[in-house]
């Protein structure tokens, strides 16, 4: 019977470890479910908080955009105002010149000097004119053009070479970079 005792006291051992794994395994699988759903409780309040955070970066971004959208017309407005001020302010000198010419055609009898100086301040006007990309549009004796001319009249020409073309010109043009500021007024031949 000795044998039979031992036996029995090896498999005890064993059903007593299967049995253990089983209630083991009963507990894991419980386990798992509550930590799942406390995994999604935590990947939920993970994902809140992220959203959280990229509304108020989505926020944050809308009024920087705002801001640089108000700052850029603002700026926009200034660079306008400033061409102005400074154009303005390049046109005083020739209305010094003007006022001063103004003035020695009151105290002088001379006609001579006051046409020199009144040439001389037109001059100084042309001048700012090209500094600042403003040329006059040369028109005489051109093949008439839409693109700066503006026909004011038509007249008979005096032969074939003249037919088409700008015969007089009534109003000068003129161009600032390029682009028509104001068509030149002309005759053309017919």
């Amino acid at each position: 019977m000795d044998n039979q005792e031992k036996n029995l006291e090896e498999k005890d051992p064993k059903e007593q470890e299967t049995v253990q794994d089983a209630t083991a395994a009963e507990e894991g699988s419980q386990e798992p479910e509550l930590s799942e759903e406390e995994k999604l409780a935590k990947d939920l309040e993970e994902a809140k908080t992220e959203l959280d955070k990229q509304k108020k970066e989505y926020l944050f971004l809308l009024a920087e955009f705002d801001n640089f959208r108000k700052r850029t017309l603002k700026e926009k407005a200034d660079l306008v105002k400033n061409a102005a001020e400074k154009a303005m302010l390049e046109i005083l000198p020739v209305v010094d010149d003007f006022e001063r010419a103004l003035q020695a055609m009151h105290d002088s009898s001379d006609l001579e000097s006051v046409k020199e100086g009144v040439d001389l301040i037109y001059n100084k006007f042309v001048k700012y004119l090209e500094s600042n990309g403003v040329k006059a549009i040369d028109s005489n004796n051109a093949d008439f053009n839409t693109e700066y001319h503006e026909a004011v009249t038509t007249f008979p020409a005096a032969d074939d070479s003249q037919k088409g073309k700008v015969i007089d010109t009534v109003q000068k043009g003129y161009m600032i970079n390029d682009k028509v500021l104001r068509h030149s007024k002309v005759v053309v031949g017919q």
